[in-house]
């Protein structure tokens, strides 16, 4: 993998940490040779005012031509600088007129009378500067550094008195302040580099989660950035806030999506069985009316005497089914009373003793509500039977009935398997039910009759136990009429 191609997680850090180690070694190099030049200026300038401090004494000498005494005012800082360093002097020797040797501190190295050019090449340079032009001070750099101060009085030049420095004499105050600025420019970096480290970090890892999330457009939902991963206000904080609501905004196209569908497919599948309810009720009614008028206008006998309420049973019973398909064709009914809710718990308790199923009942409707009583009656008895069939041997079920503000609250809930997550978005679809003993419609029919009384009905089912709720608004409830087939 090239480097081009490397995360940002590791290329911001990286590229930052480079950034700052070039960074702070050209600064920490410029600063090393501009410190290198002025300890150098610094100590030149100091063996200059050295050097002429000693060149008027060394005049007098000169001109009485006493080399013992020239001696001892050369010797004198030789000697303290042997004891306390502090000019990193070598040598000093003093020049007559013809640039001879009069005096120096090494009479081997430098000895009387030799001439200038015979001590070595730097001598030698300094003897071709010293023709030109011997009125000014002249620094030769080499093996040795030479410093020549000519010896000047009333305008007339004596001889010249030459410094000699070893080559690197500023080199031990160059290495203290370059061990300084080394453990210097370490700290600098042990601090900077996690810093940018982090810094990288902290701007690539929430970049690179949200292009992780992008990735996963078109294919699914993509899953929400953790709160607060980025909670500045600069660009890269409103392009995370920008993604949540795009997000947001998918995620709310998705529900409407998934409601349109779902619509559609209640509303397609309603129009179906209100087709068939219709066109079994008109032979319905009349197989009805036929029986009523054997039963009235034929002579007795015991077989029609057994027969025709079997009969009228069964198409009673038929008939009843048609009802259910039928929600919304049903006329407005009487309010709902305390009586007809304890009516439902009456009618249910043989079934939920015979499956062993504990019941706890909370009726606290203490008046009459402004609601149907038929569409109320038929929705608990759907629910309360779903939850009865649903509890598991020795299961639970509970019972909420309330008066709250706004309207009818109304609560059911029962032990056993929760409903499985694929079936919950059909669960209020006709034939997806997963009760074997029934055909899925008891759910659909309570979903019908919550829509026409303008009420809402939600259910969470978890940790192993389901629950309903349905909330009816209180005031009178238009049912619409059905067409007559």
């Amino acid at each position: 993998m090239s480097l081009a191609n490397l995360s940002l997680r590791h290329k911001l850090p990286l590229w930052g940490g480079l950034l700052i180690l070039l960074t702070v070694l050209a600064v920490t190099v410029g600063n090393l040779v501009l410190t290198r030049e002025s300890i150098k200026r610094n100590m030149l300038a100091r063996s200059e005012i050295l050097g002429r401090s000693l060149s008027g004494t060394l005049y007098s000498a000169i001109s009485q031509d006493d080399v013992w005494r020239a001696y001892e005012i050369i010797n004198f800082p030789i000697q303290a600088e042997k004891q306390h360093p502090a000019f990193q002097l070598e040598d000093f020797v003093v020049l007559d007129a013809a640039r001879q040797v009069f005096i120096s501190t090494d009479n081997k190295r430098y000895p009387m009378l030799a001439r200038l050019d015979a001590l070595g090449a730097p001598f030698a340079r300094l003897q071709a500067r010293l023709a030109r032009d011997s009125g000014h001070i002249q620094i030769i750099e080499a093996e040795r550094i030479l410093m020549a101060i000519p010896l000047l009085a009333d305008g007339v030049t004596l001889g010249t008195l030459v410094l000699v420095h070893p080559g690197n004499y500023y080199q031990a105050s160059f290495d203290r302040v370059l061990r300084r600025t080394a453990w210097t420019t370490l700290l600098v970096l042990l601090i900077m580099l996690p810093l940018i480290w982090y810094w990288g970090m902290r701007m690539a890892t929430p970049l690179s989660l949200l292009a992780a999330r992008m990735e996963e457009l078109g294919q699914k939902l993509p899953a929400p950035l953790p709160q607060r991963i980025y909670s500045q206000g600069d660009e890269l904080g409103r392009l995370f806030r920008v993604y949540e609501q795009m997000r947001q905004e998918l995620l709310d196209k998705e529900i409407m999506e998934r409601q349109i569908v779902k619509s559609d497919r209640l509303a397609a599948l309603g129009r179906l069985t209100a087709s068939i309810a219709h066109e079994i009720n008109n032979p319905l009614g009349g197989l009805l009316t036929a029986l009523d008028t054997l039963r009235r206008h034929s002579q007795p006998d015991p077989v029609l005497d057994r027969v025709v309420p079997l009969l009228e049973r069964g198409l009673h019973q038929i008939k009843d089914i048609v009802a259910a398909l039928l929600v919304e064709a049903r006329a407005k009914s009487r309010r709902l009373t305390h009586q007809d809710v304890d009516d439902v718990h009456t009618l249910l308790a043989q079934e939920a003793r015979k499956r062993s199923v504990a019941w706890e009942w909370h009726n606290d409707l203490l008046d009459t509500a402004a609601l149907p009583a038929t569409l109320v009656r038929q929705l608990l008895i759907n629910l309360l039977l779903n939850a009865v069939q649903a509890a598991e041997g020795q299961g639970r079920v509970r019972a909420d009935i309330r008066m709250a503000p706004g309207g009818l609250h109304i609560e059911i809930g029962n032990s056993g398997q929760c409903i499985p997550p694929d079936l919950m978005d059909h669960l209020f679809e006709p034939f997806t039910g997963r009760n074997e003993e029934g055909l899925g419609l008891g759910l659909w029919i309570t979903y019908q009759i919550v829509q026409q009384l303008h009420g809402h009905i939600d259910v969470d089912s978890r940790d192993g136990w389901t629950r309903f709720r349905v909330d009816l608004p209180d005031g009178e409830t238009l049912c619409s009429t059905a067409t007559s087939a």
